[in-house]
């Protein structure tokens, strides 16, 4: 990399949504942005130096577009892992590491690296086929996960029952013991070259069911200190065992015992730090920019309450996306309207995030509430 950071030539393979947040900070360090995305109208098509279409899972492709550029990252894992290794070997820099990529990419070896590394997470069974699952008689209800492809919610099923077992998948995949939870919740940690770490406040989640998304978002956690502090020393652990530089999202499970178990990682900016724009002195987006340009960590504690809602197209409707009730809410003191440029809207695609954040919690979630029944995505 270039000694001089405004002079670093940044290449992000994909250009959605988190790419399009990580050029609004990277605008304010003069970074030159380079774009890789399959989609000619990717939300960050019109915001960054150059913008190449093509696929990012493509040997060829992702070599070329990272061969002049000082340092890759990425928005999504799903990336032509062997491009970033060979162009690594010839000198381009790439955070997070491709050997981290390869091992996120696999939902099997990421349960297999906590196993070995001691981290706390559901029993798990890897399985080769849709046959296995009947063969090895596991006991009921569980989850069954693909190893590969998976995300937002896509890649997942619950099997209650034999009755479930067709739509059990047939490609190599995990099991894991079903957990009845009471909370998913995350941390989020950076990491810089030096080995500075930063984590930023424990988040607590909801679900939409029906999607599978994360709907509901409040920043900072009201879990015992003892139950933060636990999350946050995992979440070091880990980045530790990984010498990751960049972003880590630790998503996790508190049981209703207290026990904290690990779901998944995600190395990269993530949906559960979206309140960090306004609900922190630094955002998740600005700390992988120091991170991966080793720069100085910054500060991550909470400016106030926040609380995030996914903006999802709404059931029913597909097409030129409509922004129903947005003057009502942006009449509301603290609520802060974040759009992806996404022109074409479908049930449950995230079209963009909104953050509350008010120094009263409860006068949060009651603005949070107004917006979500308040701000629909149609066409």
């Amino acid at each position: 990399m270039k000694s001089n950071i405004t002079q670093t030539r940044l290449g992000i393979l994909g250009g959605g949504q988190l790419g399009r947040m990580l050029i609004q900070e990277a605008i304010n360090f003069n970074l030159s942005i380079s774009i890789l995305d399959p989609d000619a109208n990717a939300p960050c098509k019109n915001i960054c130096d150059y913008f190449e279409v093509g696929s990012i899972s493509d040997y060829e492709t992702v070599y070329n577009f990272g061969k002049n550029l000082d340092l890759l990252t990425i928005e999504i894992e799903k990336v032509n892992i062997e491009a970033l290794e060979d162009l690594e070997k010839e000198g381009v820099t790439v955070f997070p590491q491709p050997r981290i990529i390869r091992l996120i990419q696999d939902k099997g070896l990421q349960k297999q690296f906590f196993k070995e590394n001691d981290i706390p997470t559901s029993e798990f069974q890897l399985i080769a086929n849709k046959e296995q699952l009947l063969i090895d008689k596991i006991p009921f209800p569980y989850i069954q996960k693909l190893r590969k492809d998976g995300y937002d919610g896509k890649g997942v099923v619950k099997i209650v029952d034999e009755s479930d077992l067709n739509k059990a998948f047939e490609q190599p995949s995990i099991v894991e013991k079903w957990i009845d939870f009471e909370k998913e919740v995350a941390v989020i940690i950076a990491r810089n070259e030096n080995g500075q770490t930063e984590t930023f406040p424990l988040v607590e989640m909801d679900f939409n069911k029906e999607a599978n998304l994360v709907e509901f978002l409040i920043s900072p956690s009201t879990y015992s200190f003892e139950i933060q502090q636990k999350a946050d020393k995992i979440a070091r652990d880990i980045a530790d065992c990984l010498n990751i530089v960049g972003l880590l999202a630790v998503e996790m499970f508190v049981t209703k015992n207290g026990e904290i178990l690990v779901n998944e990682l995600a190395p990269r900016p993530h949906n559960s730090g979206h309140h960090t724009i306004e609900g922190n002195v630094t955002s998740q987006f600005q700390q992988h920019l120091r991170a991966i340009l080793n720069l100085p960590l910054g500060s991550t504690a909470s400016i106030s309450n926040a609380v995030m809602i996914n903006l999802l197209g709404e059931a029913g409707y597909e097409g030129p996306a409509e922004y129903e009730g947005l003057k009502e809410v942006l009449q509301k003191e603290g609520v802060y309207v974040h759009l992806y440029g996404k022109v074409f809207t479908k049930p449950f695609r995230k079209m963009g995030h909104v953050t509350i954040v008010d120094q009263d919690r409860n006068a949060a979630i009651e603005k949070a509430q107004f917006v979500k029944e308040k701000l629909k995505v149609k066409s």
